[in-house]
């Protein structure tokens, strides 16, 4: 099998990045949005119309929505996990909504207080007026290596999860290893699973860096056909429902990567080292991107 000759990067660090940080200013949310669009980065997941009283970071979404220059090409997506807040995104006007599901019942419960079958029943009016509205959703499935709660997770439930979110209108679905615990074989055999009930073409990667092995399962996953791979920017973010979770894998790491294996991103590597170590100045961290803090010492000898 060939690896891809072009990858899409969904930059997820705006919303799932710092959705998981200490809050940080309003201005500084869309700073960063720009400079990401501005680095070449085609899909920026810019906010979550959510409870401001479980995310709090995400309250000002809306705002941030308001405040940025927005670029030619460039999808600004927002989690809308309810009608309500689809209401909300569209008013702000997302360009996509995102779903998700977890493959976890323990999972669900904890971080949405219902079943898997439940989340799917609240997702329904959401998908109907998404289509009404010739708006496209994507999809997110949590859990898919591993659960903090329940420990593993069967790949026939990832499979079936992520092909029911398909089957009610989510155009992609991103497996997400949440508190990332996969290593390379369980990453490919679970994409297997799931590109025998979707086709590959509509799969993403949402690779945690939590043991260290984001990078090495997005290389495991790449001969397989997959083409698009959510990051965040520094590395930012988490899960703050499941203990113990470090942020997504790096932004800079998977472009260092990608780069490498002579694959194109359409994004310039070092334009986004200086977004992440910008919003970093906000945080109460540097950026956890391995290629970043190399870059950034190169810089500054």
């Amino acid at each position: 099998m060939a690896l891809p000759a072009q990858v899409k990067i969904v930059e997820v660090g705006p919303r799932d990045g710092l959705q998981n940080e200490v809050a940080v200013p309003t201005a500084a949310k869309i700073a960063l949005v720009e400079a990401l669009a501005a680095a070449g980065l085609s899909y920026i997941e810019t906010g979550a119309f959510v409870s401001p009283k479980w995310v709090p970071q995400m309250a000002d979404s809306d705002a941030v929505f308001a405040g940025i220059n927005r670029q030619s090409g460039v999808t600004y997506a927002a989690l809308a996990p309810n009608l309500k807040g689809f209401d909300a995104a569209v008013a702000a006007g997302a360009d996509e909504v995102a779903i998700f599901a977890a493959a976890s019942e323990a999972f669900s419960q904890k971080n949405i207080n219902c079943s898997i079958a439940e989340s799917f029943a609240r997702f329904a009016p959401v998908i109907e007026a998404a289509r009404a509205r010739n708006m496209r959703i994507r999809g997110y499935v949590s859990c898919v290596l591993g659960c903090p709660y329940q420990g593993d997770v069967a790949i026939s439930q990832v499979a079936e999860v992520a092909a029911h979110l398909a089957a009610m209108g989510c155009y992609e679905i991103s497996l997400g290893d949440t508190i990332g615990v996969g290593t390379p074989l369980q990453a490919q055999r679970m994409l297997a699973a799931v590109a025998e009930q979707v086709p590959m073409q509509q799969l993403a990667l949402h690779f945690h860096n939590t043991y260290g092995q984001a990078l090495a399962n997005i290389a495991a996953c790449l001969p397989m056909g997959v083409s698009t791979i959510d990051s965040a920017v520094a590395g930012l973010g988490g899960c703050p429902y499941a203990k113990g979770a470090s942020g997504n894998v790096a932004t800079e790491d998977v472009l260092y990567l990608l780069h490498g294996m002579g694959i194109a991103t359409g994004v310039d590597l070092s334009a986004v080292v200086n977004a992440g170590a910008a919003i970093c100045n906000y945080l109460e961290h540097g950026p956890r991107s391995n290629v970043a803090l190399a870059e950034l010492a190169k810089r500054n000898p």
